[in-house]
């Protein structure tokens, strides 16, 4: 099976967004070091700011893709019934992906 995610393309997935979230994690640590908006109009702005928004999807994205490689690989590894694995994996997916939506939705309103 050549476009699967498993071996190597998995476990490179799988390091590339551990090294995105601990940028991540650095710079919203910064940002709580320099201080945080102190009021509603502060944090729309800061929001809104378009580094914040590209980093908040680019943070989302690889905490999901993350999240997705290290469950998907759980479920392989440890549910058996072929019925049960796709059911999970179908929920899972979903789940998933209406959570990126709900960033998107928070991140554009």
């Amino acid at each position: 099976m050549r476009g699967a995610l498993s071996g190597y393309r998995a476990w490179l997935l799988q390091h590339v967004t551990a090294a995105l979230l601990a940028v991540g994690f650095v710079l919203l640590g910064l940002r709580w070091v320099l201080g945080l908006p102190e009021d509603a109009a502060e944090w729309r702005a800061f929001m809104h700011a378009p580094m914040t928004e590209i980093g908040l999807l680019l943070f989302g994205g690889a905490l999901l893709l993350h999240a997705w490689v290290g469950l998907r690989d759980v479920v392989l590894d440890y549910v058996q019934p072929l019925a049960l694995r796709l059911l999970i994996l179908v929920l899972l997916a979903l789940y998933l992906a209406g959570s990126f939506s709900w960033l998107m939705w928070i991140l554009w309103q």
